[in-house]
């Protein structure tokens, strides 16, 4: 019903977090495309359980399987096929909430739409599903960087811990020589005992990923209901725990005048260009040719270690305590899943656009 994305690159999703595996089916990759399939495997990498001490200890290799769609080492055209096995999973740490629902999972809601619910690791609803979105946005990755595009998201807050929002002050790739993935080496020290202490409390924390989308080609995204910036929100709070989203100034725009918010244009050698970008690279639902940024706020992780009320599938109240391995904060494992729904979008509106082969 709602497990593809896209129109015309698109991603089928399949699986569940303690099933066989987690796969999907690529569909619109451009043929002729060179497939790096250790790039694939490092963005999953990037993913993975286990990667830290900030992270969920659940111990997955997480190595994908190409299936199809590809012939020396290059696409097709046709559906690309894949699979990740699970082979770590520990389903009777969930015995204890078979009969209950779980406070902001989607335990109840699961229920009452279908009437049958895999508890063992919120089964689809698990964040474990991500893993076909980030070997998918690997894919448009590979595409979209024939034609000079770039896409980097980092961690730019964790609970009130917080970096300046220009990200233009930073070198962006230092986000990933640390665990929590900040670009600032002060603040990520800061950002990782913060998660380490709610960690030790059975507690968990939320924050904001930031992402730059950088030498996007000006006209992509349509008028009124196929704008960029709505295409990506919709894309962005399709992640599990995501809450929140905005581009360019985004809420801060209201503090300023328009006078103050314009972004200015001007020519040089035919190229358009604006002196500042305030609106985060999109005009009118339209890439203008600047960096696109925005931000994306997520929630502390629903799963605590601790005992909470609830009632169970008969109504009636109980308290339950979660048992097994879970995230103290998604933050770090989230920041791939957010390029990769970025590329995923870029891709589809570039060829949307052009109607032609990369």
């Amino acid at each position: 019903m709602s497990n593809t994305f896209g129109k015309i690159f698109t991603l089928t999703t399949f699986g569940e977090s303690h099933g066989d595996a987690i796969g999907g089916v690529v569909d619109g990759m451009p043929a002729g495309i060179e497939i790096d399939t250790d790039f694939i495997q490092k963005e999953l990498n990037r993913r993975r359980p286990g990667q830290s001490n900030i992270t969920t200890s659940r111990n997955e290799a997480d190595r994908v399987e190409l299936l199809s769609g590809i012939f020396n080492g290059r696409s097709t055209g046709c559906p690309i096929g894949f699979i990740v096995r699970n082979t770590n999973q520990h389903s009777t740490d969930y015995d204890n909430m078979r009969d209950l629902f779980r406070p902001s999972h989607a335990d109840f809601t699961y229920f009452t739409k279908y009437g049958e619910r895999d508890h063992r690791g919120g089964g689809r609803s698990s964040a474990r599903i991500t893993i076909s979105r980030v070997v998918a946005g690997a894919l448009a990755k590979l595409a979209i960087k024939q034609l000079g595009i770039t896409i980097h998201a980092f961690t730019s807050q964790v609970g009130n811990i917080a970096i300046d929002r220009d990200y233009s002050r930073y070198d962006l790739s230092i986000s990933e020589k640390n665990a929590v993935r900040c670009p600032d080496a002060e603040k990520a020290i800061q950002m990782e005992q913060l998660i380490k202490q709610v960690k030790a409390e059975g507690d968990t924390i939320g924050g904001i990923i930031t992402c730059v989308v950088k030498g996007c080609p000006a006209g992509l995204g349509d008028p009124e209901f196929g704008k960029l910036h709505a295409q990506l929100a919709a894309a962005m709070l399709s992640i599990n725990a995501a809450k929140g989203f905005e581009y360019g100034e985004g809420f801060d725009c209201v503090n300023s005048k328009g006078s103050e918010q314009n972004d200015i244009f001007t020519s040089n050698n035919q190229s358009v260009s604006t002196k500042t970008n305030h609106s985060g690279g999109i005009q009118g639902g339209i890439s203008n040719g600047q960096d696109i940024y925005f931000r994306v706020a997520f929630k502390p992780v629903a799963t605590i270690l601790k005992d909470q009320q609830t009632i169970n599938t008969d109504g009636k109240p109980t308290t339950f305590k979660a048992q097994g391995r879970h995230d103290p904060c998604v933050l770090p494992r989230a920041v791939p899943i957010v390029e990769a729904m970025a590329a995923m979008v870029i891709l589809d509106n570039f060829l949307a656009n052009k109607h032609a082969k990369l």
